[in-house]
């Protein structure tokens, strides 16, 4: 199930468009989840690839609350989260998970696609960890009556712990952002800098106001 989320939260693509059918045959061995993402499902055959790549965009890329960044929404530019991103990219490759080289490592689709390859009871763990964040997504999500919000509601029902309220990170402005986020004085960008200054962290008990 994991895998499939991934897939249907991912940008659409015929490479794996031409296999809804299949997708939804394997849903259908979840009859309650079945039932939540046939909205999606009926959208995603009735619209064609163009128009199914420019909802995703509108829907991700340009309303920063939906954003499947998950990092994004814990540090917004702050540098902490280029730290964050490389102790994850770890993660990863200590399982033996190659990331796809276009994508960050806080992607959800490839987040998922990760905890679909490990051992379940260590996803389970991870997830627990990131729920938080997909959740607040989710919300953004359903209080805009997005056809993608069934999906990250699929994901937070698979956590074994029930999601908590976020507080996000605050959206600075341009200038902030440019000293914050860019290359630090040795003219190393963040998500090059190895150190161990902080663990991954996909939520905080005390979240930055």
């Amino acid at each position: 199930m994991l895998k499939i989320l991934s897939l249907l939260l991912s940008y659409p693509q015929q490479q794996w468009l031409s296999h809804l059918a299949e997708i939804e045959d394997a849903v259908a061995a979840e009859p309650e989840t079945a039932q939540k993402l046939q909205p999606l499902f009926d959208y995603l055959h009735q619209h064609d690839e163009i128009e199914l790549q420019e909802n995703y965009v509108a829907t991700f890329d340009r309303n920063r609350n939906h954003a499947l960044h998950l990092f994004e929404h814990l540090h917004g530019e702050d540098r902490a989260r280029g730290q964050a991103m490389v102790d994850l990219l770890h993660e990863y490759q200590n399982h033996g998970f190659e990331p796809r080289e276009n994508e960050l490592p806080d992607y959800l689709p490839l987040f998922l696609e990760f905890l679909a390859q490990i051992d379940a009871d260590e996803a389970k763990t991870y997830l627990a960890d990131a729920v938080h964040v997909i959740a607040y997504i989710a919300g953004h999500l359903r209080q805009n009556q997005s056809v993608y919000a069934p999906v990250l509601e699929a994901v937070v029902a698979l956590s074994p712990v029930a999601p908590e309220p976020l507080q996000v990170a605050p959206v600075r402005d341009m200038d902030e952002a440019m000293e914050r986020f860019g290359t630090g004085a040795d003219g190393v960008e963040p998500l090059l800098r190895q150190s161990s200054e902080q663990p991954v962290q996909f939520f905080s008990s005390n979240p930055t106001k």
